[in-house]
């Protein structure tokens, strides 16, 4: 057995207790962690009941995800490290019975929590009690924890818009976390949702509101004694490397906005193409919460204030909107999907009234007209559903899509500093040369069709002659609908009829050059 490194021994005998293990990051930092660090003692889960299934019955699945597969072929026995307790993290003392508040506080010694409302178009109140709230209620239990040896918090990159150059440092706010929890407490989400626009200042969102307060509570914690850190990962895309290439099941972001575009339902963005892409590959922003934990957790010596980390794009490696659009329309034509409303072709652009009118006229007047022939026979009617959560969607992610960013991520990036050879390789942190990679492009793309919308690899050949058929087709109704709005815009104007004796007056000059008029002699 080849010693361990580092990072393994910093985890060899611990207890981790892990919130938010069913989603996309959480699935891969289990992953990591059993295949990885092997010699971990135990990964205590914290799920809900979901669906009508106990958190016993979600788990029992994870053995079957496809990014579980190396785990399963050659260190199935890890599985056994994982227990779960049914809790939620939304209740005090996180709805966990007696026996179980004992036995996580007894046990933990390090804490991951990633469980939160990513819920852009939400409402203040759910996204208070869920990102804000119930991040206290974590750090009331890991208060209990005797062994806690340190607490990782997961916010994001962009609750700190209002910043020019977004530091690793938590910012003051005019707002007291305190203040919101308590409206939560006993306003009704209809009432605060009126209070909403005056109450988010600067903040695109609710998400990013309640995630730049809960900074500001994890911070006065640190300051009590607690210790527990902050990580900021940006846009988090499709796995880069392991536990396999392009692994995503998360609709969030990038790959949702791709399926829009892939299935031809999203037509028009407002982008900006020169504005640099803020994205990081899902196991690069999970080896960069085990590394900093590591790190962290290692250091004997206690900050004067709380650190964060920044996980962002290197910036050898950062691309525009502009060539992850580009890189879109190649390989459109390379893994199309099996099923397609029409032939994808998204345009993209910074004007607003074009951006309207496209969206007008290419979106909700053929969603209804889909809605209205589905209606004739009689079947189910969704396009309308569909266009809505789009505008939804687009409405809250173009603060995103329109604005370029600057982030300092001395310490994430710092991490490759620690790390020896046999570190850097199993934990990769670099991220330079990852976002104009194509082959990261294609696999992304791949893993979106393969893992995020079930498509078998085995459907492609169809599905590129479907993609071919609907590009005739698409081509062949532009062509009649420009040449329909010409011929209107040249009736209505009356610039047919002038055309039409400007013609005459050719033919009838050309005919004379050739001597074919005949006058009387």
């Amino acid at each position: 057995m080849s010693e361990l490194n580092s990072v393994q021994k910093f985890y060899k005998d611990k207890t981790v207790l892990i919130t938010g293990a069913s989603g996309f990051m959480g699935k891969i930092l289990v992953e990591k962690l059993l295949y990885s660090c092997s010699e971990v003692k135990e990964l205590i889960l914290l799920m809900r009941a979901k669906r009508g299934k106990p958190p016993s019955e979600r788990i029992e699945g994870y053995n079957k995800l496809p990014m579980f597969k190396r785990l399963v072929e050659e260190k199935p026995e890890m599985f056994k490290k994982l227990t779960v307790v049914s809790g939620e993290i939304s209740e005090p003392n996180l709805d966990l019975s007696e026996e179980d508040l004992k036995y996580v506080t007894e046990r933990t010694q390090i804490i991951f929590h990633l469980a939160a409302s990513l819920k852009l178009e939400a409402t203040l109140k759910p996204n208070i009690i869920l990102n804000l709230t119930a991040t206290k209620y974590v750090m009331n239990v890991a208060k209990m924890m005797k062994n806690l040896i340190i607490m990782v918090h997961t916010s994001t990159a962009f609750c700190n818009i209002d910043q020019k150059i977004v530091g690793e440092e938590v910012y003051k706010f005019p707002h007291k976390p305190e203040d919101l929890m308590r409206c939560a407490e006993w306003m009704t989400e209809e009432a605060m949702a009126k209070m909403q626009k005056e109450i988010l200042l600067f903040q695109p969102n609710t998400y990013t509101y309640t995630k730049r307060l809960a900074e500001i509570l994890v911070q006065q914690e640190y300051e009590k004694g607690l210790n527990v850190c902050i990580v900021r990962p940006s846009i988090v895309t499709p796995t880069f490397w392991e536990p396999i290439m392009g692994w995503v099941d998360s609709m969030n972001g990038p790959p949702g906005i791709g399926v829009a575009i892939g299935k031809g339902a999203l037509r028009t963005m407002l982008v900006d193409p020169k504005a640099s892409v803020e994205a990081v590959p899902c196991d690069m922003a999970v080896n960069g919460l085990i590394m900093f934990a590591k790190k962290l957790g290692t250091t004997t010596e206690r900050f004067k204030k709380i650190q964060v980390c920044n996980i962002t794009a290197h910036e050898s490696s950062k691309v525009t909107n502009g060539y992850v659009y580009e890189e879109g329309k190649k390989h459109r034509w390379t893994v199309p999907f099996s099923q397609m409303l029409w032939f994808p072709n998204c345009a993209i652009t910074q004007n607003k009234l074009y951006y309207v009118i496209n969206v007008f006229l290419f979106q909700w007047i053929p969603a209804y007209l889909v809605d209205f022939l589905m209606w004739i026979f009689r079947q189910p009617r969704f396009m309308v559903k569909v266009q809505r959560k789009i505008a939804t969607g687009m409405d809250v992610l173009k603060f995103v899509t329109t604005n370029d960013w600057n982030f300092k991520s001395d310490n994430y990036f710092s991490l490759v500093q620690i790390q020896d050879r046999e570190e850097w390789e199993m934990f990769l942190v670099d991220g330079r040369n990852v976002g104009n990679n194509d082959k990261y492009m294609l696999d992304s793309a791949l893993g979106v069709r393969r893992f995020l919308c079930r498509d078998s690899l085995k459907t492609l050949p169809r599905a590129r002659m479907m993609m071919f058929i609907l590009f005739i087709l698409d081509t062949f109704c532009k062509l009649v609908f420009f040449y329909w709005i010409g011929k209107k815009i040249l009736v209505n104007t009356g610039l047919m009829e002038l055309l039409n004796t400007h013609t005459q007056e050719l033919f009838a000059k050309q005919n004379f050059s050739n001597g074919q008029l005949i006058f009387p002699s």
